[in-house]
């Protein structure tokens, strides 16, 4: 240990493994660490069952009931992929796709009116969609045109609307989209957590649902993508990698100290009498408590169930998104349901997921909208998490820290974090351009 780095990456969170990963591959001589036994961090993967069981402190779970522990991969956080968004890409520039096994999710569903629908993602499914009128049907087909047509850097497909000076609540109003159809477009297309975007310039938003389209069109059920055995697999895929360029991982090392000079400025990482020298690190908030502060808190409910989430024609997948307005909340509440056929479950059982921002002193309440959705559970386990982001942007003391987790059950928001800590810690905007290939090539 007692040698110089590039940069020491303390914890193996996905968001570190990221971007140990793609400092590796720019040739960054890289140290990564982690206290823990086990890759992950705080998005780890659980097997076996019994782990999860005794974590929450419950008693060790009937085998009769719940099959062979070994067959299941409980995610602590799970995320799903979109299928040509940021985490893919990143995967494959990496290389890392070369060990893992993706598969897509089946269902994509938004909450209106106490009863789930299917998303209309393209113009077909516009017209049938049972979400909206035979008038607002038309409109929403038309909106969605617009958008496939929509191309960035051409603005004769803008049709007389600026999207860089035009806000998206003016777009909306342009194809004359009631305020239903702007909730599930906004939430469960574009993905936004509140209604924020909605005063914000046009372009961010066409493009997340253009985003969400081209990732339907890849696989054709839903945009989501979920890896086989769970999310566990990413950071092993990672440390894999970064092996192969060099890397050094060392799990189960204690963190003493981040040693910094008189300036301030990191020059090592210390565990018990060893120092490794380094130029940066990188690392997630429970490193570096002090400098770091808590914004809000996540709740999370693992649930495990016997059979699939009601009303979504029996999918053994799936993702459900409750828009705020729907419950009368400031901020989304996402399910989320995978089973055997991802392998992180025995067979004929499922895991279900229901997050959200806390709002109130009764997390666990704040959630139940999402629980109901899922019907009867045979087991659940509440996790209230804290959330944290960094004090300093890190350009002082070279220390560049991620922000917790947050409620969404996508990846695309963890990416922008990864993306801007790249960009902090080499001065560089990571080019996409770089990725030579897509994800069919290498499934």
């Amino acid at each position: 240990m007692d040698e110089t780095y590039d940069a020491i990456v303390l914890g193996t969170g996905l968001k570190e493994c990221i971007l140990s990963g793609m400092l590796s591959v720019s040739g960054k001589k890289v140290l990564h660490i982690d206290r823990n036994k086990y890759y992950g961090g705080e998005s780890a993967s659980i097997t076996p069952l019994e782990d999860l069981f005794s974590k929450y402190d419950y008693p060790k779970p009937d085998e009769q009931a719940y099959g062979r522990g070994r067959e299941w991969n409980v995610d602590l956080i799970p995320k799903f992929l979109m299928a040509n968004g940021q985490l893919v890409k990143l995967l494959i520039h990496t290389g890392v796709t070369r060990y893992l096994e993706f598969k897509s999710v089946e269902g994509s569903y938004v909450y209106k009116g106490g009863k789930i629908f299917k998303v209309p993602a393209d113009e077909k499914e516009a017209l049938t969609s049972d979400l909206m009128g035979l008038f607002e049907k038309r409109r929403f087909k038309n909106f969605l045109s617009f958008v496939a047509d929509f191309k960035e850097d051409d603005p004769k497909t803008w049709k007389d609307f600026d999207p860089r000076t035009q806000t998206m609540l003016q777009l909306y109003e342009k194809f004359g989209l009631d305020a239903n159809t702007q909730d599930f477009t906004g939430h469960a297309l574009a993905l936004h957590r509140d209604d924020d975007y909605l005063r914000k310039p046009a372009m961010e938003t066409v493009k997340r649902i253009r985003l969400y389209s081209e990732s339907l069109a890849r696989y054709g059920k839903s945009p989501y993508l979920y890896p086989m055995y769970g999310l566990g697999e990413l950071p092993q895929g990672f440390a894999r990698l970064s092996a192969i360029y060099g890397g050094t991982y060392m799990l189960d090392k204690p963190v003493d100290e981040i040693v910094v000079d008189c300036d301030g400025r990191v020059v090592g990482v210390k565990s018990g009498d060893e120092v490794a020298k380094c130029k940066q690190v990188y690392c997630d908030p429970s490193y570096v408590p002090t400098r770091v502060k808590k914004v809000g808190q996540v709740v999370r409910c693992i649930c495990l169930l016997d059979h699939p989430a009601p009303n979504t024609r029996d999918a053994l997948s799936t993702q459900i998104i409750i828009p705020q307005k729907q419950v009368n909340r400031k901020s989304d509440i996402y399910v989320s349901m995978v089973s055997n056929t991802h392998q992180v479950a025995a067979k004929a059982w499922f895991v279900g997921m229901v997050s959200t921002t806390v709002e109130t002193s009764n997390p666990e309440q704040e959630i139940q909208p999402g629980l109901t959705l899922l019907g009867p559970i045979k087991q659940k386990f509440v996790t209230v998490s804290d959330y944290f982001e960094p004090i300093e942007f890190g350009s002082e003391s070279q220390i560049f820290i991620s922000t917790s987790y947050d409620a969404t059950t996508h990846f695309e928001t963890t990416c922008l974090d990864v993306l801007d800590i790249f960009k902090r810690g080499t001065g560089e905007v990571f080019d996409f351009s770089k990725v030579k290939h897509n994800l069919g090539e290498e499934m």
